[in-house]
């Protein structure tokens, strides 16, 4: 096992991310339909179903996920880390697209991406497009507490699933409905990438040197996490508000919404000064230095030095206690206005050391510092493995996986991974059968119109 990786005992059972919003897609794929012909058995018991979700703060609560890739749908991942059943409705031809976004496994409907982020989950075959598959989702409705969409806006509409019928068929249901715009406005209905609403927010103008062209803020679809984030907190304050009214309530994010609603002051500056805040590369405007440093081994370092208690720490640590006098750069301002003479110096005095000695003596003295790990960094690193960020778990059909842990960590209550991102169709049966009390023979009557 790679160091800083927590193992676990739980077995599966049985990016910037594409569009949010678009009807999921009926690919012919030959395998998952000759999966489907197969009539599964009901799975064994888990610790899921044995009590353990019942010592969980979200026990009893359903949720339906019938979103694809990632907006929304990891508001689930959450809230079933935290107890919830999650119950993933997928088309009964191919399932969630995410299943073939990323990198491949050795199961044909499962890649690295979707085993990760699609944990915590059975998944459910309907279709939603034919008038027999919206009766048996309204049926799920019913006896559901929550339900994540992340379709374009109208879709579920068009389906005869609108907000209206949903609610009448359970007024208690919370709907968490993420898009690329949100439900209203002159833009709702065009599709919704992380990636443009990167760019919408404004994060993306900020990222990169300036003069250059802007770059992609990290490699990672944050939007779609951040709104997801976002989503899941609507969720629990309705779910509060339920507790108190038995009525449920629409949650409604656009995922470009949630990454303005983190850049900080730009909005009160542009409307106060019409300041615009350009690109600023490694650095920032309200501090210095304060950025990435490259180190004699060719590795990089973060420092901070917001104040200037921490920039005399940092002249303490290179040695020279005189650039933080009232005379040089001891003072914030002195130093905005000799951000490249400051710079350079840290650049010099950096690049002479190796990272581990410019970590050893920044460390010393308190400078807030840290290098800049690659994923291998933090397999390796001590702190990664005391806080079990890494978690191992077991996928059916491809092996251990190591995949990011739950967060946020609770005393009394921890979070929980049961499973990594579940085979196609893995709990249809059970689902059907047990929960909608519906007979065998009828489920098999319905795979048979693929239906499910």
């Amino acid at each position: 096992m790679a160091k800083g990786v927590r193992s676990t005992k739980t077995t599966n059972q049985t990016t910037d991310a594409p569009e949010t919003g678009e009807t999921p897609p009926a690919p012919s794929v030959a395998a998952a339909e000759a999966e489907q012909e197969a009539e599964p058995a009901i799975p064994h018991p888990t610790a899921e179903r044995t009590g353990e979700r019942d010592r969980l703060p979200l026990s009893g609560i359903r949720v339906i996920d019938v979103g694809n890739f990632l907006a929304g749908p990891y508001a689930a991942s959450i809230l079933g880390e935290f107890g919830a059943e999650v119950l993933k409705i997928e088309h009964p031809i191919g399932g969630d697209p995410m299943r073939r976004f990323g990198t491949p496994t050795t199961r044909h409907d499962a890649t690295l991406a979707w085993l990760s982020e699609a944990r915590n989950r059975k998944s459910v075959t309907i279709d939603l497009r034919q008038p027999e598959g919206v009766n048996l989702f309204l049926k799920l409705v019913a006896k559901s507490d929550i339900l994540i969409e992340n379709f374009r806006p109208g879709t579920m509409e068009e389906w005869g699933l609108s907000w209206p019928t949903l609610r009448e068929v359970n007024p208690g249901l919370i709907m968490l409905r993420v898009s690329g715009y949100g439900q209203t406005g002159p833009y709702r209905r065009r599709s919704g990438f992380a990636h443009i609403a990167h760019a919408f927010s404004g994060l993306s103008y900020l990222a990169g040197f300036p003069g250059e062209t802007p770059v992609l803020p990290g490699t990672a679809p944050l939007g779609d996490y951040i709104a997801s984030l976002f989503g899941a907190i609507g969720v629990l304050i309705a779910l509060r508000h339920k507790e108190k009214t038995g009525r449920g309530q629409l949650i409604d994010v656009g995922i470009y919404e949630a990454v303005f609603r983190i850049l900080d002051e730009i909005a009160p500056a542009y409307g106060l000064f019409g300041q615009i805040r350009e690109r600023e590369g490694a650095g920032s405007f309200v501090a210095v230095p304060h950025g990435h440093f490259r180190t004699k081994d060719g590795k990089w370092v973060a420092i901070a030095c917001t104040t200037d208690k921490m920039f005399e720490r940092l002249a303490e640590a290179m040695e020279r206690p005189e650039l933080a006098s009232p005379e040089l750069y001891g003072n914030q301002r002195k130093r905005l206005a000799a951000r490249d003479v400051v710079n350079q110096i840290t650049i010099d005095w950096v690049g002479s050391l190796t990272r581990d000695e410019v970590m050893r003596r920044c460390l010393e003295k308190e400078v807030p510092v840290g290098p800049l790990n690659s994923i291998a960094d933090m397999f390796n690193d001590e702190h990664f493995r005391a806080r079990g960020n890494l978690a191992r778990v077991e996928a059916e059909g491809v092996g251990e996986v190591v995949v990011p842990n739950v967060i946020p960590t609770l005393s009394a209550t921890p979070g929980r991974i049961t499973n990594l991102g579940p085979p196609l169709g893995n709990a249809t049966y059970e689902v059907l059968r047990e929960l909608l009390d519906i007979s065998a023979e009828e489920i098999k009557q319905l795979r048979n119109r693929k239906i499910i």
